[in-house]
């Protein structure tokens, strides 16, 4: 490993699976000191520990994106645990397919509640702190390919990436005065619990006629010919938490093997 975030502090929302594991687990070999959040405090916690049992350095904090007390804490907590915050991931994310004409407001307003307005807090938050300490900061979120176009069973959620980016590029123009970038990844499909979940509720709803039938259609429907991995965000992610992004902010970096061509 380069090194490429030696030294830093770097906060991750959902570090406790998926993208936010693997994530979590990269930044820290890379010489980071990592606060992983999750709403799921066993699985933070077993991040932490594979981050300290492998060298590193982690805490572990339970949050709720959406609940801005809680994501103060988990910022304040980072600061006081390494001194500073350089870095914030929000990856914390939910999705529940509906057919268009059968989407809810419950989904819609779940799923732009943790999405959308949970991006806009850990922002937030983590924006305080960077200005506080007065040296800057790297705000990044997470989009998806439904940010760029918008699919016909999965109204809410490409709606709320959409807001993401949106977000991305208000944070970028509103915190630049203070040396703070911000910028967003946006994955294609990724093998993971939450694509995992999908996959089920999908074929639950009628969407797919079985398990894994949904996976197998989207999964390879790209340039690159096979699945997404969550390692696959790693090399992408690290650039944009590394000084090699400094002169960059409000981006959106695809990262879907051309899925979605922008």
């Amino acid at each position: 490993m380069s090194g490429r975030v030696e030294g830093r502090s770097i906060l991750l929302t959902g570090g406790g699976s998926g993208m936010g594991r693997v994530l979590s687990i990269a930044c820290a070999k890379e010489g980071a000191s990592i606060t992983v959040v999750d709403m799921d405090l066993n699985a933070a916690e077993a991040t932490r520990d594979e981050i300290i049992k492998n060298g590193g350095s982690a805490i572990a904090v339970q949050a709720n994106v959406t609940k801005r007390s809680e994501v103060a804490a988990a910022v304040s907590a980072a600061a006081e645990a390494f001194g500073k915050l350089d870095v914030m991931f929000n990856l914390a994310g939910i999705v529940k397919p509906q057919p268009f004409m059968e989407t809810t407001e419950e989904n819609w307003h779940m799923t732009l509640e943790v999405n959308g307005l949970g991006t806009l807090i850990t922002q937030q938050e983590a924006a305080k702190q960077m200005i506080k300490q007065g040296h800057g900061g790297k705000l990044i979120v997470t989009s998806s390919i439904l940010g760029r176009q918008g699919y016909a069973d999965f109204g809410p959620y490409s709606a709320s990436k959409f807001a993401v980016i949106a977000l991305n590029q208000a944070a970028a123009k509103g915190l630049s005065e203070h040396h703070i970038t911000c910028n967003a990844f946006a994955p294609g499909v990724v093998k993971t619990p939450l694509w995992a979940k999908l996959d089920e509720d999908m074929a639950k709803a009628g969407l797919s006629e079985k398990v894994g039938d949904a996976w197998d259609a989207f999964s390879k429907a790209n340039l690159i010919g096979r699945e997404g991995v969550a390692e696959d965000i790693i090399g992408t992610a690290l650039f944009l938490a590394s000084s090699d992004s400094d002169y960059m902010t409000g981006q959106v970096m695809m990262i879907d093997g051309g899925m979605v061509l922008v």
